[in-house]
């Protein structure tokens, strides 16, 4: 596939937004006083080419076009704004710090602190046909164990090259052998701005949604997000070809997207009472419960769908904890952000009419 490089055509959307030092941070969160990269109204459909940090980080050289050429990718399949960047003398936050490139934020006229921004994701696509799997040293669920290298050594950094090579799929290469990665494009990390003066790390996800990795924010979904201060600031980054739940290795497949979502201010939903991000698939409502332990998270994913079901179907909360409990599909979202994750699948075919 040819490269979706940057440009500043929006196609058919309102407006289009990439990757500059100006529309960047690294590692950080959007701050309240933080100046908006773009400003749209409510409804406005957006563009985004969003960068992957694959090639960019410090343990890879900062490089792209060294760090990719060494799998053989060709200088015309490296995007031109990754290598940018890479030139720029971007830098890391120092602390606190993540590892993602975040674009944003996007200022949305109208929409006020306890508001809620829905997010409309109408298309996502790879820009590049090849994206990356890393594992650290001391990250990931098994940190005390693995990565290593093939002789047992200990591996700081331990990465796989996958080439996109057939619609909706990738390739996994180990030793002689080979395995298929189903493509199923979505943005890792993608929230409104907190109300924090001082930037947060991107690592941790929370109220205002962030590194949530949820998966189900495949094209064709909603995500509603609680707004937490004026004109929400919307951002995004960490785009992933591929990733399941758990997210165990420390990366999803990771890989630089091209998204195209619509931005409105929604006054109330029919949701949680409790101001959490959830989303919306044609076929499910999905609850997401984050926190340190992932036992308290299960019980807040738990309790925000019977809250939600208790609000949306007329149920009782003890007939919803009944039906949650032999219907609701809870994943383990991920368990590697710091904050860990579960969310819950509701069926809405369970209550057609």
């Amino acid at each position: 596939m040819d490269i979706l490089t940057a440009g500043r055509d929006p196609g058919t959307a309102d407006h289009y937004l990439w990757c500059t030092p100006e529309t960047v941070s690294w590692g950080t969160l959007p701050t309240p006083a933080t100046p908006p990269a773009l400003v749209v109204e409510s409804g406005h459909t957006v563009t985004f080419d969003t960068v992957s940090q694959e090639g960019l980080m410090e343990d890879q050289g900062r490089d792209p076009i060294g760090y990719f050429g060494q799998f053989g990718v060709p200088r015309r399949q490296i995007l031109p704004d990754a290598v940018a960047l890479a030139e720029s003398g971007l830098r890391r936050a120092r602390a606190p710090k993540g590892p993602h490139i975040v674009l944003g934020p996007v200022h949305v006229r109208g929409a006020e602190a306890g508001d809620w921004l829905r997010v409309d994701f109408l298309a996502l696509a790879p820009r590049v046909p090849y994206g990356i799997i890393s594992s650290r040293h001391g990250r990931g669920a098994l940190p005390e164990s693995l990565p290593r290298e093939a002789d047992g050594s200990v591996a700081p950094v331990f990465s796989r090259f996958c080439a996109l090579d057939g619609p909706g799929r990738a390739g996994f290469r180990y030793g002689a052998g080979r395995a298929t990665i189903g493509v199923r494009p979505f943005m890792g990390l993608c929230g409104v701005t907190p109300r924090h003066d001082d930037p947060l790390s991107t690592i941790p996800p929370g109220p205002f949604g962030g590194n949530m990795d949820l998966r189900e924010i495949v094209a064709g979904s909603s995500l509603y997000l609680p707004v937490q201060v004026s004109g929400a600031g919307f951002y995004l980054g960490d785009p992933h070809f591929a990733q399941g739940n758990g997210e165990i290795a420390l990366t999803a497949l990771e890989g630089s997207l091209r998204v195209t979502a619509r931005l409105s201010v929604v006054r109330s939903v029919s949701g949680p009472y409790e101001a959490m991000p959830f989303a919306e698939t044609d076929e499910h409502w999905i609850l997401l419960g984050l926190d340190e332990s992932l036992d308290e998270a299960m019980r807040q994913c738990a309790r925000l769908a019977v809250d939600f079901l208790a609000h949306r179907t007329g149920m009782t909360p003890s007939e919803a904890y009944l039906y949650l409990s032999a219907a609701g599909d809870f994943s383990v979202t991920q368990v590697v952000d710091l904050v860990k994750g579960v969310h819950c699948a509701i069926r809405k075919r369970d209550f057609a009419a």
